[in-house]
């Protein structure tokens, strides 16, 4: 894991101009400093990772923790708001590109970039400090995972996906709603469910989901109630359902509290949806060297590298 220097927020105040047009009655200066003391885990700053930061960040979450292993790419760009060209162009990780465009729309609060795959072995370690979960992945895995990480520390966590021209969004209360795994009981076997990949995704669909997203964070960290249904969107048809999901009694999460997905080993290599790449995951932790990689597969091929990547063909 890859932790930059932090940022450094300057002093606070529920008065800031910047939020007075959001001193609605729901909310007021009570709402609206322990926002400014509450802390945030995005996980994955994708499509709906984008705009939950940026709202998180616009409404004042006092610290806004990002974490994803991906960079910046050209098809990323219709629909992940933070990013621009200059970005793709410079491969840069997507979690550091997002906290420098955040940290230029409010220095008041603390962005927290962190440039890493969210696995087995390092979930607990990630989100133990924070308030909130708002999930921002692409897959169904990683999910899971999250979901046995926050139902095991008491940890609430807002789910979200969206696909084509659907999307759907869930809140899950530790002990007091249902868990994912109440709603789905298996792993979807690879290749069942439609991705971004496959069948595309429509980007207003996107803004939709994660802003009910971020509604239900900011409404959850003030402390005022949520909506305990999940709820599926299609935007195209203009079609709107709430889903009531229940506690599952024989829940293997929620009611067993046994945290498969916790367990599991993270495997040799991960097939990287979409990239006609792999991922290969050393079993020990080593440090390399980029520039004297650099200097030694120079002579044989293509390379360049930045302090984060190092390409080479």
């Amino acid at each position: 894991i890859r932790r930059p220097p932090r940022s450094t927020p300057k002093p606070s105040s529920a008065a800031s101009d910047v939020y007075k047009r959001q001193l609605l009655k729901e909310i007021g200066k009570k709402g609206q400093k322990k926002l400014l003391s509450s802390s945030v885990m995005i996980v994955g700053c994708g499509a709906l990772g984008n705009v939950v930061a940026n709202s998180l960040t616009r409404a004042g979450v006092g610290k806004i923790k990002i974490v994803d292993r991906d960079y910046v790419e050209i098809d990323n760009l219709h629909r992940q708001i933070l990013f621009d060209e200059k970005d793709a162009e410079e491969r840069k990780p997507k979690a550091i590109a997002a906290a420098e465009k955040l940290r230029n729309i409010n220095s008041e609060i603390e962005i927290v970039p962190v440039i890493a795959d969210v696995n087995s072995s390092n979930v607990e370690k990630i989100l133990h400090d924070v308030d909130l979960v708002i999930d921002g992945t692409d897959n169904m895995e990683t999910r899971f995972l999250i979901n046995d990480a926050c139902i095991k520390h008491g940890i609430p966590w807002i789910y979200g996906a969206v696909v084509a021209t659907e999307g759907m969004t869930m809140n899950i209360l530790p002990e007091k709603t249902a868990c994912l795994r109440c709603l789905i009981q298996k792993m979807p076997a690879p290749g069942v469910l439609p991705t971004c990949d496959t069948v595309g995704v429509l980007n207003t669909a996107v803004n939709i989901i994660a802003s009910l997203q971020a509604t239900e964070a900011i409404k959850l960290l003030i402390g005022e109630k949520i909506r305990r249904n999940a709820i599926h969107v299609d935007v195209w048809n203009g079609t709107w359902f709430p889903i009531r999901v229940e506690r599952d009694k024989e829940c293997i999460t929620c009611r067993k509290h046994v945290f498969e997905f916790l367990k599991k080993e993270q495997a040799d290599v991960t097939i990287l949806c979409g990239k006609n790449a792999v991922q290969i995951n050393p079993q020990k932790t080593t440090k390399i060297s980029f520039k004297k990689l650099n200097k030694r597969l120079k002579n044989v091929g293509d390379v360049s590298y930045n302090e984060y990547m190092l390409r080479f063909k």
